[in-house]
């Protein structure tokens, strides 16, 4: 990832480089792995992630349908 500085604006591209994070979730695995997750909470979580975007995705689709 890069992030370009214009015109001497560093707060402009922390601010960009923040959004880019918080879009790729870095943030959210962070906080995640913060501490131990037992196999099972962690199966669980992946399941109900992966619903989520399924249903995000039909969302999408209905729209434009």
């Amino acid at each position: 990832m890069e992030i370009t500085v214009i015109d001497g604006n560093v707060e402009k591209a922390i601010k960009v480089l923040k959004r880019k994070l918080q879009q790729e979730g870095l943030f959210r695995e962070m906080k995640q792995r913060k501490f131990y997750e037992k196999p099972s909470v962690k199966r669980k979580r992946k399941e109900k992630e992966a619903q989520r975007r399924l249903r995000k995705k039909m969302r999408a689709m209905k729209r434009f349908s």
